[in-house]
């Protein structure tokens, strides 16, 4: 689906599903250098379980009109404007790692327009090492090797996976390559600098549950923890044998979490 936000065409998936205003809403955020496909499994349950379902490509990111936007607070801000074209008043706010700080910030500063939150491979702030921006910054392939490998945990690493015929390590991959220039800089660059997540998380008041790995080497499961911590009454769910690529790595143990939380 084709929408314009902020005057930039934007791509959103539905899940294959239609819009109902009686229907409760979901919006499904992904991180750094992907797209709407990461979502696809959750995005078509609830689509066929009475959501209104909402997986857009960030701006510049799949299908989606760039510039990529360079701060956690514009994406924040453009999650506002998307559902406000989309005529949403309430959502279900779900984020992965860098989409995962848009949505606690979304839901700090829009606690009404916020029905829940669900934050995977969180954590707040979320610095990233020196040597993976410098290679982001140089569009070194580099770059994505490192970050794929660290989001995979020793099961992931040797490739398998439930489906048949794909390949965990060699999907991610392809995911981030299919980026443009500067994309995968601009996101990490944008997680490094947001500095008020644990501030921002401790104003949150609506029920949230976070979904942390215990292999993450991204955002490690301590760092998840704490975001939990602050806060009010969040759900802290553990997966074992799992990286930070959880939505490929253990993806009906996430969807199991999020059909308690959305």
């Amino acid at each position: 689906m084709k929408i314009d936000v902020v005057g930039k065409r934007t791509f959103y998936s539905n899940g294959n599903g239609w819009f109902a205003p009686d229907q409760p809403s979901v919006v499904f955020i992904h991180g750094a250098g992907m797209d709407h496909s990461v979502w696809t499994l959750p995005a078509r349950h609830f689509a066929r379980h009475g959501y209104n379902v909402v997986a857009p490509d960030l701006p510049g990111h799949g299908r989606s009109a760039g510039p990529p936007l360079t701060s956690i607070e514009a994406m924040a801000q453009w999650l506002q404007h998307l559902l406000d074209a989309l005529t949403i008043d309430q959502a279900t706010m779900v984020g992965h790692s860098m989409g995962s700080l848009a949505a606690l910030a979304f839901a700090a500063r829009q606690p009404n327009r916020t029905r829940t939150l669900a934050l995977l491979g969180t954590s707040a702030p979320m610095p990233v090492t020196d040597v993976l921006l410098d290679a982001a910054r140089a569009n070194d392939h580099d770059a994505i090797d490192m970050a794929n490998t660290w989001s995979h945990s020793s099961f992931g690493l040797q490739g398998g996976n439930a489906n048949p015929g794909i390949n965990m390590m060699m999907s991610g991959q392809r995911l981030i390559e299919r980026a443009a220039d500067d994309v995968f800089y601009t996101d990490l660059n944008a997680c490094n600098s947001f500095t008020e997540g644990d501030v921002l998380a401790a104003e949150i008041t609506v029920p949230t549950m976070v979904i942390a790995g215990d292999e993450d080497k991204m955002t490690t499961a301590a760092r998840g923890a704490e975001v939990a911590r602050l806060i009010r009454n969040a759900e802290l769910v553990h997966l074992s044998s799992c990286g930070h690529s959880m939505l490929s790595e253990r993806p009906n143990e996430v969807l199991d979490a999020l059909r308690e939380i959305v």
